[in-house]
């Protein structure tokens, strides 16, 4: 399989303005993040996505390919889609790599690419849930499977519930799954997806996903051992480092 790894970067952010280019122990967090991606052994090529001239210049700067898109696009998934077609290359997968981790582990990317076998439309990951208080947390997303370890589901609630149980022993009568949001597209599914209206799940839950599981798409979920710790204000830049112990 050629795998393409797609970063989308954009300067405007309503909690966080300017955050691809913050600086974090002395390196950008899209930096950070590039070279983490670089790292990946089944990558064929990684690439920035972005709308913004800084961000363009940076990526110059740091040695990172860089393409530039449209400003329209509402979710990370469009901005690939576009990246991808601007790219003129032809590549089985494209990984949708999140540009507020800067810590992310290249082996978490290979895993990922690993499940990529022709046949899978989508994929994402997924960790063990085994703390309440993450599990209970709206701000996380829960995901229900079936035997194949495809989604059934996704929600900020707890899914499922454990019926005529206290919710404090849940975690203790069922193994949750909470999401890590990087994605493998099949080419072919990207621009499909890209495509699909706004669905009535997804602007209740706020999950694009969502969106693609009502319109019958199958999203392939594999288990990860490493987690997500995305940036999304800047006091999370401390947080994050005190978890990594940097």
């Amino acid at each position: 399989m050629n795998l393409v790894g797609i970063i989308p970067a954009r300067y405007a952010s309503s909690r966080f303005p300017g955050k691809p280019l913050v600086e974090i122990k002395g390196k950008s967090m899209l930096q950070r993040v590039y070279e983490q991606a670089s790292a990946s052994r089944l990558l064929n090529e990684v690439v920035v996505a972005t709308d913004d001239d800084r961000i363009a210049a940076h990526c110059a700067e740091i040695g990172a390919r860089c393409v530039m898109t449209g400003a329209q696009h509402p979710s990370g998934t469009d901005r690939c889609n576009e990246a991808y077609r601007l790219l003129g290359k032809n590549y089985d997968y494209v990984i949708n790599i999140q540009g507020d981790e800067p810590f992310l582990n290249p082996e978490q990317i290979d895993a990922l690419a690993a499940a990529c076998d022709g046949q899978i439309e989508i994929a994402t990951q997924m960790i063990r849930c085994t703390d309440p208080a993450v599990l209970f947390d709206a701000g996380e997303v829960k995901i229900a499977l079936n035997a194949n370890n495809e989604a059934l589901y996704f929600s900020r609630s707890v899914i499922p519930a454990v019926k005529g149980t206290p919710q404090e022993e849940w975690i203790s009568n069922y193994r949750y799954f909470r999401h890590v949001g990087m994605y493998a597209y099949r080419v072919d599914i990207l621009s499909k997806i890209t495509r699909l209206p706004v669905s009535p799940l997804e602007k209740i839950e706020s999950l694009e996903q969502l969106r693609w599981l009502e319109n019958g798409y199958k999203i392939k979920c594999v288990e990860t051992m490493y987690d997500s710790h995305c940036i999304d204000t800047p006091e999370d830049i401390d947080k994050v480092l005190r978890i990594m112990q940097l």
